[in-house]
Order: C-alpha cells, then sequence, then structure tokens
C-alpha cells in the first residue's frame, strides 16, 4: 500500500506543468488537424488546377498548330516542328495529322528516345513526390478546323491524369517549408504564452497554499496579499483570509472560554479549598453555617455543570424537538406579563406595540417550549442591562412569510468590537462581569441555535451606552 502511495506521489505534476503541457498539447493538435485539412485541401485543389492548366496549354497548342495552316491550304512544317519541340521539352509529346490522317509532325518520329526517356522521368518523378501516385501516358486528340471545316487532327500526349513539373514540385515543397516553419512557430508561442498563463494561474495558487500551510500549523495571523484577475483564484484567496480570520477568532474564543471556565470555577474550588482546610485544621468548626457556606459553593458549581449540559442538550434536540401551530402573538403576551413584576422593580417601563388586527396571523408551526425560551432569554437579556427608570420597546409584526419579533432596550449597549460574537457560547462583553450580574454567557448562543432550527434569523443592532436591539424573524406555516 504504501508502495503505491509512494507511486501515485511521484505521479504527481505541479499546476504549472499541467497547464504549460496542456497548452503545447492543443498547440500540437491545432497544428496537427490545420495541416492534415490543408494538405487534404490543398492537394484536391491543386490537382484539379493542374488538370485545369494542362487542358489550357492543350488548347492553347491546338489554336497555335491551326493558325500555322495558311489560306492555300498548306500547313507550315517549320514553325509546326518548332511548336512540336518547344512542347516535347515542356513534356509533351505532340503529333500533328491533315485531314486524311497522314502524319505531318511526330515527336516520336523527331526524337524516340528523348520521348521515352522524358516518359520514364515523368513517372520517377512523380513516384518520388507522390508515393501513392497512379498514373500512365494518356493522348488526347483535338480536331483542327479553318473556314468551318475540318482541315487536320492534334493528338497531344501526356503523362497524366496529371502530372507535376519542376515548378509545381518546388510550389509544394514551397508551402510544406512554410507550414513547418508556422507549426514551429506555433509551438513555441504556445510554449511562451502557456508558461505564463501557467505562472499567472500557478503563483498566486502557490502563495495561498503557503498561507493555508502557515494556517494548518497554527498560525491564525497569516493571511495571503496575492492579487488575481481570475474570479475563482480572487475568491479562493479571500476564502483562505476569511477562514483564518475566523479560525483566529475562534482561536481568542476559545481561550477566552477556558480563562473564564477556569475562572468560574475557580472562586468556588478556592472557597472550598480553605474552609474545608480550616475546618480540617480545627481553625472552624464544621457547624451548619460553614456547611452551607461549602453547600452554596458547590450548588455554583453545580449551576455551571448544569448550563454546559443545558446546552448540549439544546444542540443535541434542535432538530428532534416537536413541531405544533404556535399562537407566537399569545405567546409573546404571556411571557410579557410573567415579567411585569420584574421590570416594576427596577421601575422599568415595557411598551408592547402590536398591530390591532385580527385579520394577522401570527401562528408559526414550532416547538412551543424552545420558542418560549427564545423570548425569555430576549426580554432576560434586555432586563439585566436596562438601567432603573428606563424602557423597554416590544414589537411585533407578520410579513406574508414570516413573524417578526423585536426587543428594543436603552440599557448599557454593547461595543461594536463585542457584536461579532455576542452569539458564542460563554462570551460575554465585559470581562469584569461576574456570574451574578452577567449569567454563564450561554442564553443568546441557545437563542441563536433555536432560532435557526427553526429556520428563521436573529439580528442585533447595538450602540455602547445607547442601547440595543434584537431582531428576531422566523417563517410561519
Amino acid at each position: 500500500m504504501k508502495q503505491i502511495m509512494k507511486k501515485r506521489e511521484s505521479m504527481k505534476l505541479k499546476l504549472r506543468t499541467k497547464l504549460s503541457v496542456s497548452y503545447l498539447l492543443i498547440g500540437l493538435l491545432c497544428i496537427l488537424a490545420i495541416s492534415i485539412f490543408s494538405n487534404i485541401f490543398l492537394e484536391k485543389s491543386f490537382i484539379k488546377y493542374v488538370i485545369k492548366n494542362q487542358d489550357v496549354k492543350n488548347k492553347a497548342l491546338v489554336e497555335q498548330i491551326a493558325s500555322q495552316f495558311d489560306e492555300s491550304g498548306q500547313w507550315d512544317y517549320l514553325s509546326i516542328e518548332s511548336l512540336g519541340i518547344t512542347a516535347l521539352e515542356q513534356g509533351i509529346i505532340l503529333r500533328v495529322e491533315d485531314e486524311n490522317g497522314a502524319e505531318i509532325w511526330d515527336a516520336t518520329v523527331h526524337n524516340s528516345g528523348m520521348c521515352e526517356a522524358m516518359i520514364e522521368h515523368m513517372a520517377a518523378s512523380m513516384m518520388e513526390n507522390v508515393p501513392d501516385w497512379q498514373g500512365e501516358y494518356v493522348e488526347n486528340n483535338y480536331e483542327v478546323s479553318k473556314a468551318g471545316g475540318r482541315v487536320g487532327n492534334v493528338v497531344i500526349g501526356f503523362y497524366g491524369p496529371y502530372y507535376y513539373t519542376e515548378s509545381d514540385v518546388a510550389f509544394i515543397k514551397t508551402l510544406n517549408r512554410l507550414l513547418l516553419v508556422v507549426s514551429l512557430m506555433a509551438i513555441v508561442l504556445s510554449l511562451v504564452i502557456g508558461a505564463i498563463m501557467a505562472r499567472r494561474i500557478s503563483q498566486p495558487l502557490s502563495k495561498v497554499m503557503e498561507t493555508a500551510g502557515r494556517i494548518s500549523k497554527g498560525n491564525f495571523e497569516a493571511r495571503s496579499v496575492e492579487h488575481s484577475t481570475t474570479i475563482e483564484i480572487h475568491a479562493l484567496i479571500q476564502s483562505i483570509n476569511e477562514l483564518a480570520e475566523t479560525l483566529e477568532n475562534q482561536e481568542k474564543l476559545r481561550q477566552r472560554l477556558t480563562s473564564d471556565v477556569a475562572h468560574e470555577l475557580r472562586t468556588p474550588l478556592a472557597t472550598l479549598q480553605s474552609h474545608m482546610e480550616a475546618m480540617i485544621d480545627g481553625i472552624w468548626v464544621a457547624d451548619a453555617a460553614r456547611l452551607t457556606s461549602c453547600h452554596d459553593e458547590i450548588v455554583r458549581i453545580s449551576s455551571l455543570v448544569g448550563d454546559l449540559e443545558k446546552l448540549a442538550k439544546f444542540e443535541r434536540e434542535m432538530s428532534t424537538g416537536e413541531r405544533n401551530p404556535v399562537d407566537f402573538k399569545q405567546l409573546v403576551i404571556n411571557q410579557v406579563k410573567n415579567f411585569e413584576t420584574d421590570f416594576y422593580k427596577k421601575s422599568i417601563t415595557i411598551a408592547l406595540e402590536i398591530p390591532d388586527n385580527d385579520q394577522i396571523s401570527y401562528e408559526i408551526m414550532a416547538d412551543k417550549n424552545q420558542m418560549n425560551q427564545v423570548v425569555v432569554n430576549i426580554l432576560s437579556n434586555a432586563y439585566k442591562y436596562t438601567c432603573e427608570n428606563s424602557e423597554i420597546i416590544v414589537r411585533l409584526a407578520a410579513t406574508t412569510s414570516d413573524i417578526v419579533f423585536e426587543v428594543q432596550d436603552f440599557g448599557i449597549g454593547i461595543a461594536e468590537t463585542d457584536l461579532p460574537f455576542i452569539f458564542e457560547r460563554f462570551y460575554r462583553a465585559e470581562q469584569s462581569r461576574n456570574r451574578m450580574s452577567g449569567g454563564a454567557g450561554i442564553g443568546l448562543t441557545i437563542t441563536q441555535a433555536i432560532v435557526k432550527a427553526h429556520g428563521g434569523t436573529i439580528d442585533v443592532v447595538s450602540e455602547l451606552g445607547k442601547g440595543s436591539t434584537f431582531k428576531v424573524r422566523v417563517p410561519k406555516g
């Protein structure tokens, strides 16, 4: 298994290498496709051109021979011979006959050896330049007419169905060399552009990988400062930085949680230890008062453990609570009434703002006990941090799809730096607050968990020294 893993590791390539190779392969495939199609279409077009050009030459030669028949009905033998020799030099074997079929001039009679050698040379040349070529010597007959009557016949022999002259072969070779040069240039450009693009893509990714590596080793302050115009890479950089920030904040919260729990446990345990030592040493008598004091400290420890168990229970049962139709309006009214005595003791005025319209439905599908806990936690939070002789406003509204529950107080407020963390477990905005004034710090954590489990949201707007507004939105139905 280890050997297989090592083999797989050795087979891995860098992104930069893969991108460069991919650009090169794309370039090669394009060059190959262009070369194949170019050769196929150019060859077909060139063959048509050669055949057509041969036919044009033949007809031009026939016209030239026809012009050698004068008005007296005689042929200019010397001119015809000159035309035949010139044609022979161009690879054309010419034979001219009069209207009776009598021979006027024949290239094979003029120079039979040259004709045979020329045909052999043509065949060898075509076999060399076109390996799969199949051809043979062919003759075309052309009638020569003058003044509306037939005066003779021209037989033009050539190697067909087509033949590449030295100029044609030179043109084809030049074209192939040009394609080769263009192909090499395309390969070089593919490599250069591929390397540049691969570097532009892989470099920021490499930096992000380095940042992620530092984060994985516990350096949560690491950030990636790379910039990229690629949307996906830019999003990845932002995600890594946000992840680092979240982990950094979570690490601070973890340290703070450890400190808070240690502080909560240290005080009662220290008190218990000192009391017990005093009673063991005989300094104190183990009377009812001393034992009651120890019992109170044990209750404090049990209360903290109970808070932890309560949070764990809520998180475990959050998604399994029984959902039934709940009249959220009546639920809020009942809880506000339950808090009236506490508000009265602090001379706090509570205003309940609910639209007076019986047509509005405030029914939701929810676990009634859990939603009661949400309302109680938010009202309790407002009560704790609202000064005497102040006011709390409770608002309730309904939209077509949601119920909006809002509690506004004019108490001490929350600092802007603490707002992002107030729903974290055991988080308390003021380090100096103890459990007697600030609680264990899990009320808002439980509240948020319940609201989220019911498909809702909870938000807070606060300003230090001016108060806070908590807004809960839960869906109907």
